[in-house]
């Protein structure tokens, strides 16, 4: 398969929970959702078009993230009022992610897509986007830099990652002098109503701040060698 590496950062991000709408908690990390929809804003899709390219996208596509620095989160608190009677207020908590940083690689997994992925890989190998990313909110705007293209191929065996590993996968973690891992469950599919379908969502177990992580099963190799579990 065809693939692109990059690197991802920001000041500030903010994944939002769907089981957390009143004061949202965010996800540890990028989401694949949230991944789409930051390739819309760089190829420049409108969001009323967008809306009907997520399912598309979500199938035709595939990612894995590797969390570079550690994960540092903070609760804001804002005061919001309501437009017609401006006296009306309420507080609000919203935790965002502090100087996330994340390596990310995408992957064409069917043809339906190749042209959204070759215009995404092509303005992000010229430092160009049409809308700015952003990482989950629009006030939290995102750094997207090229690192490298080239085949992803599919094999099978022990392997080692610094990205994430889904659920049915064992971590075999033989020193833990220096290790921090984590857990989220993160939305992959959305569907034309902007909707993150229950049923696709993933558990991923994630090692963070340059930690490697051990299994086995079915993994991606890319072409500078590294290993990656795809979604």
């Amino acid at each position: 398969m065809k693939a692109i590496k990059l690197e991802i950062n920001g000041n500030w991000a903010q994944f939002r929970k769907a089981e957390t709408n009143n004061n949202p908690l965010s996800h540890d990390l990028i989401t694949k959702t949230a991944f789409i929809g930051l390739i819309g804003a760089v190829i420049g899709i409108e969001r009323k078009v967008m809306r009907l390219q997520f399912p598309k996208l979500c199938d035709g596509l595939l990612y894995s993230v590797q969390i570079n620095n550690e994960i540092v989160k903070q609760s804001w608190g804002f005061t919001l009022r309501n437009v017609n009677h401006c006296w009306e207020k309420s507080p609000k908590q919203m935790e965002f992610i502090k100087h996330p940083s994340y390596t990310v690689v995408l992957a064409l997994n069917n043809d339906n897509c190749t042209s959204e992925f070759e215009q995404f890989l092509s303005f992000c190998r010229d430092g160009k986007a049409c809308f700015t990313p952003v990482l989950g909110l629009h006030n939290c705007p995102a750094e997207v830099i090229y690192i490298d293209e080239g085949e992803i191929v599919e094999k099978d065996g022990v392997f080692e990652t610094l990205g994430f590993l889904k659920e049915n996968y064992v971590p075999q973690m033989e020193d833990l002098t220096d290790f921090r891992i984590g857990f989220d469950k993160i939305p992959t599919y959305q569907n034309d109503d902007f909707w993150n379908l229950p049923e696709c969502f993933c558990k991923v177990v994630y090692p963070s701040n340059g930690s490697v992580i051990k299994t086995k099963g079915k993994y991606y190799e890319f072409k500078d060698e590294s290993k990656w579990c795809l979604i």
